[in-house]
């Protein structure tokens, strides 16, 4: 308790409560629906299950109970989501805030205060109930769901505090130093697993699991998921390290334990409401304007997996320039139209409550092999081979056909018209199509691969943000109006978000180091230590 109280009062001023809810030793849970009796502790680890529940809920954030939406609604579809490309909301309250890079500093800070706040306490808990060798795999599974959710929160910030998250006097890290520890938990979880498996471990962590698929609920599993997220994040430092990329690439691909290829092995949160069903309920969850451009322009079969027709034909209170109706119509960002509703009769996602959340699928992994064999990193097969494993796997995931024609259409991104304004029309940024084009440019390749990867990880917002940041792809639109009085550069788009700015009275000493390690602004601008400005091959 002593420790958990340090870390409330040293890291997070302010969220007392929100850590006493999440932190505080075992016994506190004897309080709720599924506590269970003092004697039963004990048995079948369930002391050392208790605090998975929410680090393995708090990934894509939905934890302790379902209902969070709004706290998932400003700390990644108002963040990452939208400036992914992938979705905008109508609502017009919104419009002049980070949609036109006027950065709302309160939902800048939620990422840090909901994820970073709660997940990370809650990893403590856990690695300490699972400290002593009889509960090593636990502790492995631990550390890999603790890398899961905080790249996400490094990859919005830059440094935090990792290693002595905690202490009693903690102290931040470089990005660069963050990504080394996540690679040494990685490390320690996949080799702590195997030796579990081939000791002939049992498979003690089942009941518990909500990430795997049924029928995949094993610790063989997690360690394929711990490749994959190796593999993800050795590829997400290749521009600026590429002797860390490629040690932790040959790594996560060569281990014996494999990392995820087929459509079936998404890792998810099974069973928990999706938060992004919940904010679509509230009618603002909307197709972004460049997934119109490209889902349009390519006759993606997916289009009607991921968005409903528009309604068109209802009263906005402003006149449509043409009719909509039973098109794919997506929203522009940054048209700074404030108490205004007009594009509420848009494309909106299919996402529900009842659909499984997304945190990583098998699709993404194809095409992280794809760009790994495009730079050298490996030699089994061609970048064009995992490129369409990738679309392949990705169309078999959502249950669409037509394949073999996509993979041979030229079709190219389509003009963006605004259904009401003509000064939010844009042009496509970029004419690739589908069809591999295996004699372009390192550079040309690689905007095909990270295009259709952006297409297949639809809806996840925080590795579709990440990515497009590291490369600059896929192509799309600029903001119309950008509110950021030069903080942000229309043409180089956001970078990152800025540390929660209480710390600058309730910490000052932790926010200036935080500051000095970021080298920069600590705005909407300036990049992160993986963000090389150009791709470097």
């Amino acid at each position: 308790m002593k420790l958990l109280k340090n870390i409330a009062k040293t890291i997070f001023i302010g969220h007392l409560a929100a850590l006493g809810a999440c932190t505080d030793n075992f016994e506190n849970y004897n309080d709720n629906k599924n506590s269970f009796p003092e004697e039963l502790q004990d048995i079948d680890f369930m002391k050392q299950k208790i605090p998975f529940k929410v680090i393995q809920r708090g990934i894509i954030y939905q934890t302790n109970v379902d209902g969070t939406n709004w706290q998932y609604q400003i700390m990644q579809n108002l963040v990452a989501d939208m400036f992914s490309g992938y979705f905008h909301d109508m609502v017009g309250s919104f419009n002049n805030q980070n949609s036109s890079y006027n950065l709302n500093t309160g939902w800048c800070a939620a990422q840090w205060d909901y994820t970073y706040a709660q997940v990370m306490p809650s990893v403590l808990t856990a690695e300490q109930l699972t400290a002593d060798a009889e509960f090593a795999a636990f502790n492995a599974v631990a550390k890999i769901i603790k890398v899961a959710a905080m790249h996400r929160v490094t990859d919005y910030y830059g440094p935090i505090v990792y290693s002595s998250f905690g202490q009693a006097t903690p102290a931040s890290q470089t990005q660069k130093e963050v990504y080394q520890c996540f690679f040494d938990d990685l490390n320690y979880a996949i080799t702590t697993l195997h030796a579990h498996i081939e000791a002939g471990g049992a498979n003690t962590f089942a009941d518990t699991d909500i990430m795997m698929p049924e029928g995949k609920r094993t610790y063989a599993q997690w360690i394929k998921f711990a490749n994959s997220l190796r593999l993800r994040l050795g590829m997400r430092v290749s521009n600026v390290d590429k002797s860390m990329a490629q040690t932790q690439v040959t790594a996560a691909l060569s281990d014996k334990g494999g990392v995820l290829e087929s459509y079936d092995e998404t890792i998810g949160e099974y069973g928990v409401a999706n938060p992004l069903g919940g904010v679509a309920n509230w009618w603002e969850v909307y197709m972004n304007a460049s997934m119109e451009s490209f889902l349009n322009g390519y006759e993606d079969p997916r289009m009607s997996k991921y968005y409903k027709p528009a309604d068109g034909g209802g009263d906005v209170g402003v006149p449509y320039l043409f009719d909509i109706t039973g098109t794919y119509k997506g929203i522009r960002q940054g048209t700074n139209l404030t108490n205004d509703n007009r594009y509420q009769m848009h494309s909106w996602t299919t996402v529900t409550p009842e659909t499984n959340i997304i945190v990583m699928s098998a699709a993404e992994i194809w095409f992280l092999r794809a760009e790994a064999a495009l730079r050298g990193y490996i030699s089994t097969n061609t970048a064009q081979y995992y490129y369409e494993k990738g679309i392949e796997t990705s169309f078999n995931q959502w249950g669409v056909s037509g394949y073999d024609a996509y993979i041979a259409s030229e079709k190219q991104p389509r003009e963006y018209k605004d259904a009401f304004l003509t000064e939010f029309n844009a042009q496509p940024r970029t004419t690739i199509s589908p069809k591999y084009n295996a004699s372009g440019t390192q550079e040309e390749q690689l905007e095909q691969i990270i295009t259709q990867k952006w297409l297949a990880i639809y809806p996840e917002g925080c590795e579709a943000w990440a990515e497009q940041r590291r490369t600059g792809y896929p192509q799309i639109f600029q903001v119309a109006v950008n509110n950021s009085g030069g903080a942000i550069s229309t043409d180089e788009m956001i970078r990152r978000v800025p540390f929660p700015q209480g710390y600058k009275e309730s910490d000052p000493t932790l926010y200036n180091s935080l500051l000095q390690q970021l080298g920069g602004s600590d705005n909407g601008g300036t990049r992160l230590w993986w963000d090389a400005s150009q791709n470097n091959f």
